[in-house]
This record gives C-alpha cells, sequence and structure tokens, in this order.
C-alpha cells in the first residue's frame, strides 16, 4: 500500500456513518488536485467496507465506481444501510447526507 493510498484510507475513516461526500471534496481535503487519484485509491482499498469508500460518491450525487466497477448495488445497499436516501434514478436524494470535513 502507498503512502498516498494510506492518507486516503485514513480521511476516509473521518466520514460518520449515513453521510458521503464526493470524489472531488476528498481530493480537495487531502490536497489533491485529480479527483481520478482518489478513485484509483478506493479502487484499490483491501478493507472495504470496513475503510468506508462506499461514502465517496460524484458531486451529482450519482454514486460512481465502487471496488473498481460501475456495478453500484453493493455501495447502494451499503448507503441504504447507514440511512442513506436515494431517489428512483439513483441518486442522492437529500442534501443532508453530505459531510464537509474540517477546514
Amino acid at each position: 500500500m502507498t503512502a498516498f493510498q494510506k492518507q486516503v484510507f485514513a480521511a476516509l475513516l473521518e466520514i460518520p456513518e449515513g453521510k458521503v461526500v464526493s470524489y472531488g471534496e476528498l481530493s480537495s481535503y487531502l490536497g489533491v488536485q485529480s479527483a481520478q487519484a482518489i478513485g484509483q485509491a478506493l479502487k484499490n482499498n483491501p478493507d472495504s467496507p470496513q475503510v468506508p469508500c462506499h461514502r465517496v460518491i460524484r458531486k451529482d450525487g450519482n454514486l460512481g465506481g465502487f471496488m473498481g466497477s460501475l456495478e453500484n448495488n453493493n455501495k447502494r445497499d451499503l448507503l441504504k444501510a447507514e440511512g442513506v436516501i436515494f431517489d428512483n434514478t439513483g441518486q442522492l436524494s437529500t442534501t443532508e447526507a453530505w459531510y464537509s470535513f474540517p477546514k
């Protein structure tokens, strides 16, 4: 595991259950220029869902990928179990689920 991956995974542990952040928000929090780099790190998370990469979604409220796949049933199921609500199109249906990292 790289130092960057460790940094990303540590930040994931700060996101409370039932909350989500965007790939961009996480990259900004970590001072990284690329949300895609965040996605690549999440794709290689060996401790999912204990290290909750499922709590990172696209900024438009759609799920994005999960464990290197665009098949999102597992990601959606994990988030629903935490109380996150999605509409019938699979998009986050409330702004209350968004988490902001401390500044």
